[in-house]
């Protein structure tokens, strides 16, 4: 039976050195913002969700494991590091760290409880999980509600860079998720990661080689749930406020959706896609509820033109790994 993975790109034929190349491209452009029109807010809130992305696809493209739920690692960090830093007085830095804390202990509890099972059914929990979660949250008197945590302080991190300067902000962002995003390309790249792949390709054999599958993607689950929360952490000065938007079921959607949009087992096909759909929402408010139906429109396209998605395709093209 096909899957969603099936879309993946193969494993065999990776170079680094393409993707390395490629890196340093992204970086230098991303690098250089600042010095161009674009409005740097939204470059830095794309950069949030990229790497969000980049985390559930490191789930889903090299494990095969398919998460409904992963927003409630977005959330939960969120929460945590706007509590800490609001109430408790945390640094910056501290802050970050507490959310990704509490995004890496929920990943362990959920984690348990949803990699007994595969496919559908691992699908399903996850989504059943993060329900739970996001009504806990509803309830809970330190999330305050729907009204969420507002006016979080930004702070000076490591007592050297003022947050609240757009352009310190801006190149604190990029430098975390560029050395997240390294973390998870030295992760596809290491052992672990060919593990993992087989995993993808097929269980039953990585089984009879003598490996314990489940201990895999429970590591693999409790890594995309932590950088996740990085994610998530980091999103919170940039937005200074953490929502219950962040832990709704239509979160963990809209990081599938930019997954397989970027194309699915690539390095930065959910960077791509991160960014396209958050030009789409970014770009397009004035069509107000029609946003989502333009959404629900492209998707379906690149679906049916580009099954192994932009990045992907391009790949596939020119026979490069990336």
């Amino acid at each position: 039976m096909a899957t969603i993975t099936d879309n993946a790109v193969p494993a065999t034929g990776r170079s680094t050195s393409d993707e390395m190349i490629a890196f340093v491209i992204m970086a230098v452009l991303l690098a250089a913002v600042p010095l161009t029109p674009i409005y740097p807010y939204f470059v830095m809130q794309a950069l949030c969700f990229a790497l969000f992305a980049c985390a559930f696809n490191l789930l889903i493209g090299y494990g095969g494991l398919l998460s409904f739920g992963h927003a409630m690692f977005l959330g939960t960090a969120g929460y945590a590091t706007a509590h800490a830093v609001k109430e408790w007085g945390f640094r910056p830095e501290f802050g970050i760290l507490f959310g990704m804390l509490a995004a890496a202990a929920m990943s362990v509890v959920t984690g348990l409880i949803a990699i007994r099972r595969q496919g559908i059914y691992f699908a399903m929990i996850t989504l059943a999980l993060s329900q739970l979660i996001y009504f806990i949250y509803l309830q809970t008197p330190f999330t305050h509600g729907e009204d969420g945590i507002q006016g979080i302080p930004q702070g000076i991190m490591l007592g050297l860079f003022d947050l609240s300067k757009p352009i310190t902000l801006y190149y604190v962002v990029l430098a975390i998720f560029l050395a997240a995003f390294l973390l998870i390309h030295r992760t596809i790249n290491s052992p672990f990661g060919e593990v993992l792949k087989s995993i993808r390709e097929n269980e039953q054999r990585a089984i009879s080689l003598g490996y314990k599958t489940d201990q895999y993607k429970l590591l693999a689950f409790i890594l995309s749930g932590t950088l996740a929360g990085l994610a998530g952490a980091v999103k919170v000065f940039v937005a200074q406020n953490a929502s219950l938007t962040d832990v709704h079921w239509s979160m963990s959607g809209e990081v599938v959706l930019m997954t397989l949009v970027g194309g699915l087992g690539t390095v930065f096909g959910p960077v791509v896609g991160a960014f396209v759909i958050i030009a789409m929402q970014q770009y397009l408010a004035g069509f107000g509820q029609w946003v989502q139906v333009i959404q629900g429109a492209i998707f379906v396209i690149c679906v049916l033109t580009f099954r192994r998605g932009v990045i992907g395709e391009i790949a596939h093209f020119f026979k490069r790994s990336l």
